[in-house]
């Protein structure tokens, strides 16, 4: 599906306001909703733009509805940070969208769903996961299976869950969860039962495969006959959300040097990741970014989990007209010996990104590299030589930091990310490195507590170097909130307390 042409996401009037700043943040404008048509507004803007008097901004304000504020996070009742969590759940529920202006940016989606926050007015596909442990922790089953159902619309209708259900986002997905949400789900259901949700995921898997593509895209066939995924943007332009800061950085490029470093920033996108020197060809500059040469840890880790779980659930659930069990049962281990060979660094003892183009490994250790504990694809002695290196290398006071250098990108040190510390937790403790799990558990729900105390909110990252200071780095302020971070919290609240 392909985004329709918005005259707040597309066209001379959306490049005029990205150019002229009208607003500070490029995501504003196209989150605005067109009082009229498109042709309507053309029209008048082709009448109006040359005269000597008119006002941009002005213009705007008379033809779109402001987007939503976004939330006011404060809620001085609450005593501690774990019931500000429970009070704060409301104000990111969203109904469901019901009669849409045609004209918005904006996707509906048939379910109630819940927004990270701030200036995300959306959903975000990996940040619903994180989101919902806390929503199950506080008694939302319903709003997490509709969280889901929301998912299996999506593929059903778009063919893989966006980045977000904005029009903008239809050309990308995130990291996909959607396995890990039906796992949840399952887990809190009367049956036990995934059916419901198999025809969507096998239609997810198929996305990812490029099966229903016409061209590779999502996969790599290595020269040894293996495929593996990468992360992956259909449209090499400027994100319509950061137009101008994309714009800018590639002002000076060539058309085709262009498209190429658009593809990648988008893929970057597309990872969760944006920006970190994972993706970076020198570690230290977005400039040089080359995300779609790399085969990412990650991405290729949960993509076995979904081959891991389909296997299992189609041997008791088989859908008609599709693959058997056994066909990703041999997926799931293909892809296992397969990133064993490339992605598994014995001198590090850590997996790491593997970039083809070059036929090596990346330069840089990450997080990543406790997706294959937390899915439970690593082996018992890779578990503990990972457990030795966040140890060595990234634990710090506040959790575990992102990536142990500093660029100023804020998927790098001093940051650390409530989903990261979350799979890190699970994995460790899959793996029976209990008292690591538990010191980097406490150590961040510490940190949290401490921006809590001191501003009375939670946040989408935070600094684990320093428990004075804040996160940073991103194109944007420090958002409140934070969807992830409250689940995250919550649920790793929970666990600890009830242990």
């Amino acid at each position: 599906m392909k985004a329709p042409k918005l005259p707040q996401t597309s066209g001379a009037l959306f490049e005029a306001v990205q150019k002229n700043r009208v607003f500070p943040d490029s995501k504003y404008f196209v989150d605005c909703t067109p009082k009229s048509g498109p042709a309507e507004i053309q029209a008048a803007w082709e009448r109006e733009k040359d005269a000597p008097d008119f006002d941009l901004k002005t213009f705007v304000e008379q033809h779109f509805e402001a987007p939503d504020a976004g939330e006011d996070t404060e809620i001085p009742a609450s005593q501690s940070c774990r019931e500000h969590v429970r009070k704060l759940w409301p104000l990111l529920f969203r109904r469901s969208d019901g009669q849409k202006n045609a004209h918005s940016s904006l996707l509906p989606l048939p379910h109630p769903y819940v927004v990270p926050g701030g200036r995300f007015r959306e959903i975000y596909y990996w940040d619903s996961y994180f989101t919902a442990l806390g929503l199950a922790a506080d008694g939302h089953a319903e709003m997490t299976l509709n969280m889901t159902r929301n998912f299996a619309h999506l593929i059903e209708t778009v063919g893989h869950v966006p980045n977000g259900n904005r029009t903008y986002y239809l050309s990308r997905s995130q990291p996909p969860f959607f396995a890990f949400m039906v796992d949840l789900c399952v887990s809190l259901s009367d049956d036990g039962s995934p059916a419901e949700f198999l025809p969507a995921l096998l239609k997810e898997h198929a996305f990812w495969m490029d099966e229903t593509g016409d061209d590779n895209r999502r996969t790599v066939k290595l020269p040894s006959g293996e495929i593996l995924n990468r992360y992956w943007d259909d449209h090499p332009a400027p994100r319509e959300e950061s137009w101008f800061e994309d714009d800018e950085l590639a002002h000076e490029l060539d058309s085709e040097a262009r498209q190429k470093l658009f593809r990648n920033i988008r893929a970057a996108c597309e990872s969760g990741w944006d920006f970190t020197s994972r993706w970076f060809a020198n570690g230290k500059s977005l400039s040089t970014i080359e995300t779609t040469d790399i085969l990412p840890a990650d991405l290729n880790a949960l993509l076995w989990f979904m081959e891991h779980k389909l296997a299992e659930w189609l041997r008791d659930y088989p859908v008609d007209g599709t693959p058997p069990a056994s066909h990703f049962a041999k997926l799931a281990e293909q892809r296992k010996a397969t990133m064993n060979r490339l992605m598994w660094d014995a001198k590090t003892g850590m997996f790491r990104d593997y970039n083809f183009v070059k036929a090596a490994q990346t330069g840089v250790i990450s997080l990543a590299a406790v997706y294959p504990l937390f899915t439970g694809l690593a082996t018992e002695a890779q578990a503990k030589s990972t457990a030795e290196g966040l140890e060595a290398h990234f634990l710090m006071e506040g959790g575990l930091a992102t990536t142990p250098v500093v660029t100023g990108q804020q998927w790098d040190a001093p940051n650390g990310w409530a989903p990261l510390q979350w799979m890190a937790i699970q994995g460790l403790h899959r793996y029976g490195h209990d008292e690591l799990a538990d010191t980097v558990t406490r150590r961040w729900l510490e940190a949290n507590e401490r921006i809590f105390e001191r501003a009375g909110k939670m946040v989408e990252k935070y600094n684990v170097a320093d428990s004075s200071g804040q996160a940073g780095g991103g194109e944007y302020p420090l958002q409140d909130g934070f969807g992830w971070s409250n689940g995250v919290f919550a649920a790793l609240y929970d666990a600890l307390n009830r242990g």
